[in-house]
């Protein structure tokens, strides 16, 4: 069948959409959310269809979103139409949710079609939700690591020698990120850096770095980026670097879902894809993180060194306190500032501390004598503070301080009702304070925290700062900190 196009100019955001007069459709049994083959030019890709009886789309046209014309490279002319094939991952991410185990064909299928935007976004939240409900298993997760580098466009820097490392996550503040890579990067070793955005916390690495410079670019600006500063911090999501990982993450988002084997299939995979030989890997742990015993973190480990010596990168796993946000900023502008301050030889005395210890494990990885020695150097000095610059400014930046970053206009202080210690500061609740607030789509929204464990506290004294640009926002925040204040004083 041969339809007219017509453009809707709708983005999607995802999945191939298009639309269908129901005259048409009926003619050819085709329903709402059936999925069409569409050939146009020598290319063909299959769509989700919707069907319209409004008279928006006349019979004979066929209303195209701007991803299938993009793809398609045409904005006007006929293009042919069937009914598609059901597609084969829709059994195999059936057979997952009935917790039964995937061979590697079955999960390179689904990777496949992910990419392809063949899944829409309820088929792909199911695969999510069945890695999340059934688990994977070792063998699966290296499967799956694989077929998501494969995939995908990797970064052929050509050099013998690529550092990178990665937190497990479930920490608030925890950027000591954008502290490592300027310190590594001034030494002359490459540390091309891709993260993703927040799935469950009030920013990621992304979503900070983005509050001093750009993150999206492609493979081409990426390497034009690390010939040039010897480092980057970049979205992983804004290039086809491990891609079909960043639409997962998309769907895991508003469920806050991070199930271990997409997380370990995750982490491995954008590694992989940038060329790395040597990662070091954070997982915290502690009452109110991610993993609450150390049982939990060791396990995690375990695996995190089964995959990487399958893929044959070496790599160190270090296990730290979780139990509290590292920093005192925590939401994008907030954590930032923390940031700046550190490589200017201020800020949070715990940020710096863990940057340095994480800075020191990666060059003992390369076998440098006098690790902490030299990296405390590069702080000092501010070695690191011009490379960071650097790196900022190579990615199209123009903030270089602190006082740069603007924070929410709406603020409440939250004073102690009574005096003590602080004996615990719950990670789970500051970011939900933090995320209620605004935080990260709203990069001025926030904590500030003035008190951590084991500090004394005195009735009155000023714990923390909430931040948000919405005074609606604020008041949720503040209902939030009513039934889960983030700090408990004994």
């Amino acid at each position: 069948m041969k339809l007219k196009i017509k453009n809707l100019s709708f983005v999607t955001g995802g999945p191939f959409v298009s639309v269908m007069n129901h005259h048409d459709a009926d003619d050819r049994d085709i329903k709402p959310g059936d999925r069409i083959l569409i050939r146009k030019n020598g290319k063909k890709i299959i769509s989700v269809v919707d069907i319209s009886d409004d008279g928006r789309i006349k019979k004979g046209e066929i209303g195209l979103f701007d991803e299938v014309l993009n793809y398609l490279n045409t904005e006007k002319g006929d293009v042919d139409v069937t009914l598609a094939k059901r597609l084969k991952s829709l059994g195999f991410i059936r057979k997952k949710l009935e917790g039964k185990r995937l061979s590697k064909k079955e999960l390179f299928e689904i990777v496949r079609d992910i990419n392809a935007n063949n899944l829409n976004e309820v088929e792909l939240t199911y695969f999510v939700s069945a890695c999340y409900s059934q688990g994977l298993n070792m063998r699966e997760i290296e499967d799956l690591t694989d077929a998501i580098v494969r995939s995908g466009s990797r970064l052929n820097l050509r050099r013998d020698i690529i550092v990178d490392k990665h937190c497990s996550g479930g920490i608030s503040g925890n950027r000591t990120t954008m502290i490592v890579v300027p310190i590594i990067a001034s030494l002359g070793i490459i540390i091309p850096k891709t993260s993703s955005r927040a799935i469950s916390s009030p920013a990621g690495t992304s979503d900070t770095m983005e509050a001093l410079a750009s993150v999206s670019f492609d493979v081409k600006e990426i390497k034009r980026i690390v010939q040039k500063t010897n480092g980057c911090m970049v979205w992983g999501g804004a290039v086809d670097l491990a891609s079909a990982d960043d639409k997962m993450i998309k769907v895991r988002h508003p469920l806050s879902l991070d199930p271990e084997g997409l997380l370990l299939a995750s982490i491995m995979a954008k590694k992989k894809a940038v060329g790395a030989t040597h990662i070091l890997i954070d997982i915290p742990y502690g009452r109110g993180s991610k993993f609450n015993t150390k049982k939990q973190a060791f396990s995690l480990k375990k695996k995190f060194l089964e995959i990487s010596n399958v893929l044959g990168i070496e790599m160190k796993v270090v296990l730290t306190d979780g139990r509290q946000p590292v920093g005192n900023g925590i939401g994008p502008n907030l954590e930032a500032k923390d940031v700046l301050k550190v490589l200017m030889g201020d800020g949070p005395d715990d940020l710096r501390d863990k940057a340095i210890f994480m800075s020191t494990e990666i060059l003992k990885m390369l076998h440098i004598k006098n690790a902490r020695k030299i990296v405390i150097d590069c702080l000092n000095s501010g070695v690191a503070y011009n490379k960071m610059k650097e790196i900022i400014k190579a990615q199209r930046g123009d903030i270089f301080l602190p006082e740069q970053l603007e924070v929410g206009r709406f603020k409440k202080n939250i004073y102690s009702t009574r005096k003590g210690r602080v004996k615990e500061l719950n990670n789970k609740n500051v970011s939900k304070v933090a995320r209620v607030a605004g935080a990260p789509l709203d990069k001025t929204a926030g904590l500030y925290l003035y008190k951590k464990l084991n500090d004394t506290v005195k009735s009155g004294d000023l714990l923390f700062t909430v931040y948000s640009s919405s005074s609606k926002r604020l008041d949720y925040a503040l209902d939030i900190i009513k039934e889960r204040n983030p700090y408990v004083i004994g």
